[in-house]
């Protein structure tokens, strides 16, 4: 069973994941939660990993996964597993006679158009190497989507690791904070988070060992926007 907070901390995750590809850092966890230090955070985590519903990688920044989800969050039943989520010292609450677990969701193709830095330039990728199967729930609405293997470490503090492979949306607009693949100068495309200011453009890594460059907005074009995130262990 699970406490009301560590589920609203699971929930939080699962939700960040869903949208970003990426989960929340510990200062996102602290204040949806309104807690008062990352303290609670950690024994939140702690818990949440002990009882399986999460897993988190030793040595990698905000690397955090999803193993399960409870019935009450869309998960699917296990036998002999029916988790429940307690208030404090209120008696247990059962979990609803008509939870129903979500259908498993299928998997889809999407190009594999190459490799793409998240640290030093390399040159821009323009061609298709084969196809990967990526979980429908990444494919966001309408548009073309496809991937990416990322090489370098800039992204780190982002949960972006190398090696990974990152489900992109075609798209060539982006809002601030986005996590876009840019296309600068033409020939050099990178993973980074995407911020305007004017008539310049941020290209900020999420680490602190590289510098965040700025463009004119003229030099640097969007090629798409992170959607999703596959890790092979």
């Amino acid at each position: 069973m699970l406490t009301k907070k560590q589920l609203d901390l699971l929930e939080f995750i699962h939700k960040r994941v869903q949208r970003d590809g990426v989960p929340p850092s510990f200062d996102e966890m602290k204040e949806a939660l309104d807690l008062r230090s990352k303290s609670g955070i950690h024994r939140l985590i702690t818990a949440l990993e002990e009882r399986g519903f999460i897993r988190r990688l030793a040595h990698r920044a905000r690397a955090i996964e999803i193993v399960k989800l409870p019935e009450s969050l869309g998960g699917a039943a296990t036998t002999g597993f029916a988790p429940r989520v307690i208030d404090g010292d209120k008696p247990d609450v059962p979990m609803p006679a008509n939870a129903q677990p979500v259908s498993p969701v299928a998997a889809t193709e999407v190009p594999l158009m190459g490799r793409i830095a998240a640290g030093v330039p390399i040159e821009a990728i323009n061609q298709r190497s084969h196809s990967v199967a990526v979980p429908g729930q990444m494919i966001s609405g309408s548009g073309e989507h496809y991937a990416l293997e990322v090489r370098g470490d800039s992204m780190v503090d982002a949960g972006i690791n190398d090696g990974d492979v990152v489900v992109i949306k075609e798209t060539n607009v982006a809002d601030n904070g986005d996590i876009v693949v840019a296309l600068v100068e033409d020939h050099e495309a990178t993973l980074k988070r995407f911020m305007r200011k004017g008539s310049t453009i941020a290209l900020e890594a999420a680490n602190p060992a590289y510098e965040t460059r700025i463009f004119n907005d003229d030099q640097v074009k969007v090629q798409g926007k992170l959607v999703g995130l596959i890790r092979t262990y």
